[in-house]
This record gives structure tokens, sequence and C-alpha cells, in this order.
């Protein structure tokens, strides 16, 4: 009997400070009572995700016991636990401490830690989540572009430098200001749940004037706060609609556990379909997986709007690693999805 566990934080009481302890991704997952093994075996899949229906496939694997599903086909019963962290360097650490099996966070934090681990753990892609446009959203009415913000804005993110939020700002930046200038921004940028951003652009009054978030957290402040507008949108910096959240492992884990890592990837795939065919049955899956309050219409609105699309194929990454390596945030410089993916049926036709 296979069985599956979502550890889940009470998000009202995800504070600033807890935002800086969720970043220590050892401490989140000794809390959780994990250990750190040397390599998972073949039918345990432990997997990380954050915030947001962009993680709308995974909910819908969990509940309808997708990957157990095809476990069993292929003769392995499959032991699945979703872990939820706030923030790729939290994820990033817990990939690489052997907490988690695959990672969930933005195409930003696969590129640092592919860079980083070439020639040794090999972290690459496995799958996308589907194509999001993601909102850079600010209650400040000065605020139109950019380049309004001031040293008194802070722009709330997942993590500072690294979340793909973080990275999109630094394109519209250079593109903008030029290459040098890429990280102009950083120093007003502030590592934060996207639930307690989200708080904070619809109450106003702190802070936080600036929000980059993702689905669904960014259409209510919009809908929250009439002094809400998107400042800017990630499909005009990176030329069309791209796969802002990705998920990835170490060539270990897809070496040890192949018909974990097949199930896996088949089970998204089958996720998508369900998606595609069922939009308000999978609205109702990710309120009762994620534990929000979100509006049920709301929901509907994103999962059925025409820029969304769920797909397992990654679409539109290769530019912004490309332009991570240009400044110097990568040293190696990826030329090919093939480079920094794993080549699989479901992937290979991605760029």
């Amino acid at each position: 009997m296979t069985t599956s566990t979502h550890h889940r934080f009470d998000r009202r009481s995800l504070g600033r400070k807890t935002a800086g302890w969720l970043t220590a991704a050892g401490l989140v997952l000794t809390s959780l009572g994990l250990s750190s093994p040397a390599h998972a075996a073949e039918g345990q899949l432990r997997i990380a995700q954050q915030f947001g229906i962009v993680y709308l496939l995974l909910n819908v694997a969990q509940e309808n016991k997708l990957i157990e599903k095809h476990g069993k086909a292929a003769g392995v019963d499959i032991k699945v636990e979703f872990l939820q962290l706030s923030g790729g360097s939290a994820v990033n650490d817990a990939l690489l401490s052997g907490n988690i099996d695959i990672a969930g966070a933005g195409v930003g934090p696969l590129f640092t830690l592919w860079d980083r681990t070439k020639g040794r753990q090999n972290v690459k892609g496995v799958a996308s989540l589907g194509n999001f446009p993601y909102y850079l959203v600010s209650n400040n009415p000065a605020v139109k572009t950019i380049a309004d913000f001031s040293d008194k804005d802070r722009i709330a993110l997942p993590a500072v430098g690294v979340s793909v939020q973080s990275r999109v700002l630094q394109m519209a930046s250079a593109k903008l200001w030029g290459d040098k200038e890429f990280n102009r921004l950083d120093k007003n940028q502030v590592a934060l749940p996207h639930p307690d951003a989200a708080a904070a652009i619809i109450k106003g009054g702190t802070e936080i004037t600036g929000h980059f978030g993702n689905p669904p957290f960014q259409e209510q402040e919009l809908a929250g706060n009439p002094k809400a507008k998107i400042v800017l949108n990630s499909y005009d910096v990176l030329g069309g609609p791209a796969s802002a959240t990705v998920l990835y492992a170490t060539e270990k884990f897809r070496a040890e556990s192949p018909k974990t890592y097949k199930a896996f990837v088949d089970a998204l795939d089958e996720a998508a379909k369900f998606v595609a065919a069922n939009p308000e049955k999978a609205a109702d899956i990710y309120l009762k997986v994620s534990g929000g309050n979100t509006d049920r219409g709301l929901l509907l609105k994103i999962i059925q709007n025409p820029e969304v699309q769920f797909k397992v194929r990654p679409e539109n990454t290769l530019g912004m690693g490309q332009f991570l390596h240009r400044v110097g945030a990568i040293k190696n410089q990826p030329t090919a999805l093939k480079d920094y993916f794993f080549e699989d049926a479901h992937t290979a036709s991605g760029n």
C-alpha cells in the first residue's frame, strides 16, 4: 500500500522571520523529521514544491495518485512525499543535501544549480509545469515602470537574485539600463513567500510596494487593491510564453531510480491532460490540496486563460540561461535544451 503525505505550513503565520527561516532548508527538513540519506532507493520519491497554481500538475498527481499508478504499471510501489518550501535557494539546498529527489522551482534556480553542479551531481531539468505569465505588481501610484522604483520601495519575491522572478527582473533591467546594470534592482528585493507578499500588496501601508509573484497571488492582488497594477509581465521580457517554473533532479537519482523517474514524468503528462480536459475538477483539487481560500471563479479564470498552458515540455527557457552566462551570473553557457534538461520523450522537443 503506497502512501502520500503533504507537509504544509500555515500561510497566515508565514511572516518575514519565517521567510528567512524557510531559506535554511536544513532547518526546515529537520523540523519535518527527515534525514539525509546518501541516495534515494527505487520506489521512494520526495518532491519539493512552493506556493501557487503553477504547481497544479503536482497537486493533480498527488490527489489522483498518478505517480503511484504509473509506478505500479512498471512493477514498483512508490512512496510519495510532498514538501512545501519557499524560495529557490531553500529548494536547491534541499536537493543538494539529499533531502529531496525532485525540486520544484523557477528556471532561474535550475540554471544556478545546473551551473554549480556541472561535472559533479549534474543537476538537470526533468519537466516543465507549464507556461504562465508572471506579473510584477505594485500598489505605489508613482510606479508605472521598473524605472520608477525608488530606494524606499521594496519588491517581494521568493529568493533575491536566484528566483525566476528575480532573474526576469534582472533581464528587464539589462534591457533598460544595459548588461552592467542587470542587478540594479537587487537592492530593492526582499525574500518573502507569495501568500505574505500578496497580503502586503492588498493591505498596503508597508515598505512592500511591489511583488513579483505568480498565479493566483498576482490576480488576487489586482482584484483586492484598486491601486494595484501590473508593472511588468514576464512574457514581455522573455519574448512570449515561457516555462517559468520547472522540476529538476540529480543525475544520480535518475540513474538509480529509472522506473520511479519515468513513472513521475508519465504521471505529470497525464496530469497535464487532466487539467486541460477538466478545468473545474482541477480547480477543486488545487483548493483541496493547497488548503487555501482562493476564490474558485478566479482560479478557473487562471486555468482557462489562453496565455496559460499546462504542459511538461519546456518552452522558451534557453534565453534566460544565455542571459545569465552573458552577465556572468553562471560560468557555463547553455547552447541547447539537452545541456540543462535530461533527454526524455516528453521533453525532447522543448527549447
